[in-house]
């Protein structure tokens, strides 16, 4: 989501430091400076307009009270939403006679670190290993400084690329190929219900670029709702209504990140401040339900494993061409063509004109996997087809290295934004077999 950056002749796009002739970092920020081509164009997504009105959310489930609704999902996969009506038609480009598939993407030279595995040295596998062979020299080892002792290089930060398996769900988050640092965000967990039985989520955030500090609200929205989410389902609160107080959580976290007016008698007070801000989804799987929250354009997808079944979008962007097709004021083709569609309308932050948590609950038939994602992905997967023929056959096994897969769709449809990407497998066992996550 973040803003392009354009490099300055013989300066560091990052820090505007000198740049030497052959330099592939940054010397001062670590810069990957073979990552950005100079005459790329971006089309960043920016916080504009009114959040679209949310609806309400389910009490949470007493002991002796009912559950909150859920339907039985057929193969089309209809939902719920917050209140108990049918989701409405989400802004589809897979549907019959809709509008046309999402623009493609001229292919570009792959990211030297997907290429080549060992210059994320252990990193690869877990998201706080520090790095330890460069990135530069292949050669060098990088010391407590972030620095090769070899050639002198510093290295990516740690965030660049981060990867994460947890049982049976897994995320990775990658900068991308356009930008100089990753504003996206990612939390995986796993707890259990007061019945035993298990319960998985997992949280995508990404940062509105046109804040301040987006990576940080980023971060700070991930870490609370899982936080929250944490602490609500052991104690029995039904998942909807746990989703709904974490994006709570979360928003408060992000708001707690700006910083007091400005007292200057000189001060205007219709200047934007600017505070910083984020969108959020996530996906809970638990005690049979597949619950999904968010605010903002970040999405989840619905995949089954039967292919010969459709798959679904499971949430309604908060976004101006969404809006425009809501209200009949432009066809879905023409929304998503204009410059303006990826303009956000609902997101976290202290200068959101008012939170409006977005709930849904489902109840597959079926199993198959929720892919939970930034528009850093859903950019070059756009309609629920498209994104069901990226995701492997087999992600329900190997989530880790489905998602991996993914962030490898995006980067080589060209890397334009950070991507992250959260698998969370759905099992629905056999008649008289267990659980897939015992």
């Amino acid at each position: 989501m973040a803003q392009m950056h354009r490099p300055a002749t013989g300066t560091c796009p990052g820090c505007h430091e000198p740049l030497e002739s052959g330099d592939r970092y940054c010397g001062a920020c670590g810069y990957d400076l073979s990552a950005v081509p100079a005459a790329a164009v971006d089309s960043p997504t920016v916080v504009l307009g009114t959040p679209v009105a949310g609806e309400a959310w389910p009490a949470a489930r007493a002991a002796e009270g009912p559950a909150a609704a859920a339907v039985h999902l057929p193969t089309d996969l209809p939902g719920t939403d917050s209140g108990g009506s049918p989701l409405p038609g989400p802004a589809r480009h897979d549907e019959p006679g809709g509008a046309a598939e999402a623009a493609e993407y001229p292919l570009q030279a792959p990211d030297p670190r997907a290429a080549d595995p060992s210059a994320l040295g252990d990193r690869a596998t877990h998201v706080s290993t520090p790095l330890k062979v460069c990135v530069a020299c292949r050669a060098g080892r990088v010391d407590d400084d972030g620095y090769c002792e070899n050639c002198g290089h510093a290295q990516p930060r740690e965030r660049d690329h981060m990867e994460q398996e947890l049982g049976p769900v897994a995320a990775v988050s990658d900068r991308g190929l356009r930008h100089h640092r990753n504003e996206d965000a990612f939390a995986v967990s796993t707890t259990a219900l007061p019945d035993g039985s298990p319960a998985v989520v997992a949280i995508v955030c990404d940062g509105v670029s046109s804040a301040t500090r987006p990576d940080e609200a980023s971060a700070a929205a991930a870490a609370r709702a899982n936080e929250s989410l944490l602490q609500a389902l052991p104690q029995g609160t039904h998942p909807q209504q746990a989703m709904h107080e974490a994006i709570v959580a979360a928003a408060e976290a992000v708001n707690s990140l700006a910083g007091p007016p400005d007292p200057a008698p000189d001060h205007d007070p219709q200047r934007h401040q600017n505070a910083p801000a984020c969108t959020l989804v996530g996906a809970i799987a638990a005690g049979g339900l597949l619950v999904v929250g968010w605010v903002g354009d970040s999405r989840a997808y619905w995949v089954p494993d039967d292919r010969t079944t459709p798959p679904a979008r499971l949430t309604e962007d908060d976004s101006w061409a969404a809006q425009m097709v809501a209200a009949g004021l432009m066809s879905e083709a023409d929304a998503y063509a204009d410059e303006r569609a990826h303009a956000i309308t609902g997101w976290l932050g202290a200068d959101a004109y008012e939170l409006e948590p977005h709930t849904a609950a489902f109840k597959p038939d079926r199993s198959g996997v929720v892919v939970v994602c930034t528009d850093g992905l859903w950019n070059y997967a756009e309609g629920a087809e498209e994104m069901a023929g990226a995701v492997p056959a087999d992600a329900a096994e190997r989530p880790l290295h489905s998602a991996q897969v993914l962030v490898g769709h995006a980067l080589d449809g060209g890397g334009h934004d950070n991507v992250t990407v959260a698998v969370v497998p759905f099992a629905v066992p056999r008649p008289g077999a267990g659980s897939a996550y015992n």
